[in-house]
């Protein structure tokens, strides 16, 4: 896997605080969400229901689908609780100065 493969997502200061933004990169409708210090990305549209988590609610860790309540975990992308029984793609991320850089393969 080579640096390459770390594609430019968006300005630092863009990003929210304890909250989610949808972003594309690389063609991917992407989620990022920061809790605290961290920042994790996982693919922005639900498994279960085909709507945009970035429309949903973050509380912590997890993120709900505005659609039928279904939860991941932003940090692996794993399912919660039902209707969501199958897990999201989650991406590495890195913060480098003031830009967000998501790893896609």
């Amino acid at each position: 896997m080579s640096d390459t493969n770390w594609i430019d997502a968006l300005a630092a200061d863009e990003l929210p605080t304890d909250d989610v933004i949808g972003v594309e990169v690389n063609g991917r409708d992407i989620a990022l969400y920061t809790v605290g210090d961290a920042v994790y990305a996982t693919d922005n549209i639900c498994t279960h229901g085909q709507a945009r988590l970035c429309d949903g609610f973050l509380d912590g860790h997890e993120i709900e689908c505005p659609l039928h309540q279904g939860k991941f975990d932003v940090r692996d992308g794993r399912p919660m609780c039902e209707p969501v029984t199958e897990g999201l793609r989650s991406y590495p991320v890195k913060v480098e100065g003031r830009r967000v850089f998501v790893r896609v393969d």
